[in-house]
């Protein structure tokens, strides 16, 4: 698969407004790819950075630092032309709440309106509307029953679907899934993310699938980035990441998912290391936490280094 995305030192420094204030790195120094039909989970915490950095490749935000390259094209030197006439032609986005992206004064219909007359210009107004009928009907939903509703006479799952269905009307070449499954019920949710499989068969869509739950990311992609407090701590194939975890924070990640066939139990979460520590921007992140931390975590960042083809893992202890 050849390269569509490529994130180089990518970062954000958010600084609060008062006098002397201080500054958040909520992302630091990050870098991966996305090929062409690729699907990438980007898995992490809450604060650790990932919804961030999907804001940053869509120019939702301006990066302090480093450069997006998009089919090789640094997106950050795009003018807003470009961006929307071209760059967001073949990229677009779904995010977590589907209730908040409709307007509840207006059907559903008109989710649609924009997209399909700024972009579909070269159909008449009849084949648009036939053109989203037919995108309804690839996610799994009757035009007839959902068309003219307004969102409140809507489920979350059947909005979420809309979503995905006007984020793909298009057929981009990369989509942004942010956390969309996480206010659906268990049998929706594995729905639509065969839906993204569906269409990554199919159309050859590269997806960032944007995520806390583990279980989802190892489902679903084909390569998994780990994140902490704004930097990548292990990346690679899914199934090397899962199966042989080098990272303390991954494994712990991984021990904390519960076993149903053993009684429950907490397994391998270590308490913080030194109540009141706060990381220091020279050493790992995960330093304050880690079982295995020395002096030297504390003083040196650690590389993100490749341990084996396609994984790396940023620790100095890794072995």
């Amino acid at each position: 698969m050849s390269e569509l995305l490529k994130v180089e030192h990518l970062t954000k420094i958010f600084t609060s407004g008062f006098i002397g204030g201080f500054e958040i790195r909520a992302v630091d120094d990050v870098s991966f790819t996305i090929k062409k039909g690729e699907i990438v989970s980007l898995v992490g915490e809450s604060g650790s950075g990932k919804t961030t950095i999907g804001k940053l490749i869509l120019r939702l935000i301006q990066p302090t630092s480093g450069r997006i390259l998009f089919e090789g094209k640094d997106i950050l030197q795009m003018s807003k032309k470009e961006l929307r006439e071209n760059y967001y032609r073949q990229v677009q986005a779904v995010f977590q709440d589907p209730f908040a992206s409709f307007n509840p004064l207006h059907p559903v219909d008109r989710a649609f309106d924009l997209i399909s007359e700024s972009y579909l210009t070269d159909v008449s107004r009849d084949e648009r509307k036939e053109l989203v009928r037919d995108a309804l009907r690839q996610i799994g939903l009757n035009p007839d029953e959902v068309l003219g509703k307004f969102p409140h006479q809507l489920s979350g799952g059947q909005l979420q679907r809309i979503l995905i269905a006007r984020a793909l009307l298009l057929k981009p070449k990369l989509l942004i899934a942010d956390e969309i499954v996480s206010m659906l019920d268990a049998s929706t949710r594995i729905d639509v993310l065969n839906l993204l499989g569906d269409f990554r068969d199919k159309y050859g869509t590269s997806v960032l699938f944007v995520t806390h739950d583990l279980a989802l990311g190892y489902y679903i992609s084909d390569t998994t980035i780990i994140m902490y407090r704004g930097t990548i701590v292990e990346m690679g194939d899914t199934e090397k990441v899962f199966q042989n975890p080098l990272h303390p924070y991954t494994r712990m990640l991984l021990e904390s998912v519960p076993d149903l066939n053993v009684k429950w139990e907490f397994k391998g979460i270590e308490p913080e290391k030194e109540e009141g520590t706060v990381y220091s921007l020279q050493g790992c992140r995960y330093a304050p936490r880690c079982p295995r931390a020395t002096r030297l975590c504390f003083v040196r960042r650690p590389e993100l280094i490749e341990f084996e083809k396609n994984h790396w893992v940023a620790c100095h202890f890794y072995y």
